[in-house]
């Protein structure tokens, strides 16, 4: 059985944090919402460490698909999990409580996308506003279907015969996670976390989340990982500047 640390630490400063983008409300990043009205000028960011030994992820026999192989250096693996120098990747974070009552968001016009590129889900983990476009991409010479399997809400599956074609779809209701699939290869597994507002976001290569725009308040900071599941800390954004959040996953 798997154990999982988790850390935090509270840091106000002046100015909002700096750093390369992950997320939040004017993020532009892969899995962040685009830009919303932000209710404040604080930020909460942080990283996702991993202590242990990665867990292997597995291989995938991609024999019947030339085109998707010749896109991979190496053997093709299923990115279950991505640790790089002891950093997580892919963790889904974002606010679950503590916003203003009444707070109200318009879903941003910018798209989400979500590419088919090497017979894998890119990226992987992502995530999208109530009502906001996600642009659905082939990037690859043969066919892939795309099957929303949601819990709270009703879902899609679509078929893309051919690269280059694009499809958007909405989400109606908000729910983390939205699990998609897709049965021409079984292997093709992607996340999607639906909120009604734009704080959240997706750790990068190095861990690094960055959630803007926020109100002063306190806040209950929920991180998924579809492997170790989520943790929940408590942290309070003051004087309009910057708190971190440190979560810190192990694989004993």
């Amino acid at each position: 059985m798997r154990r999982f640390v988790l850390c935090v630490t509270l840091a106000g400063v002046a100015c909002g944090g700096g750093g390369e983008q992950q997320g939040g409300a004017g993020g532009a990043e892969a899995g962040a919402a685009p830009a919303a009205a932000p209710l404040g000028t604080g930020s909460i960011t942080g990283a996702m460490s991993f202590s242990g030994t990665a867990p292997e992820n597995p291989t995938i026999d991609m024999a019947e698909e030339a085109e998707c192989r010749e896109k991979h250096a190496d053997i093709p693996r299923d990115p279950q999990v991505v640790v790089t120098d002891g950093m997580l990747a892919d963790v889904f974070v974002y606010v679950k409580s503590g916003l203003p009552e009444g707070a109200a968001f318009t879903a941003p016009s910018t798209p989400a996308v979500l590419d088919q590129d090497g017979c894998l889900y890119r990226p992987r983990v992502l995530g999208v506003m109530v009502g906001q476009d996600l642009e659905i991409r082939n990037s690859d010479p043969l066919q892939h279907n795309v099957k929303a399997v949601p819990a709270n809400q009703r879902g899609f599956n679509i078929s893309q015969p051919r690269a280059g074609m694009t499809t958007t779809r909405s989400f109606s209701a908000p729910e983390v996670m939205v699990p998609l699939e897709c049965n021409v290869h079984g292997w093709m597994n992607a996340y999607v976390g639906v909120l009604e507002h734009p704080y959240f976001a997706t750790s990068g290569e190095d861990g690094s989340f960055s959630i803007t725009g926020l109100p002063d308040g306190t806040y209950e900071l929920e991180a998924w990982h579809e492997k170790f599941g989520t943790q929940t800390v408590s942290v309070t954004v003051s004087g309009g500047g910057a708190a971190t959040a440190e979560f810190a996953f192990s694989s004993q």
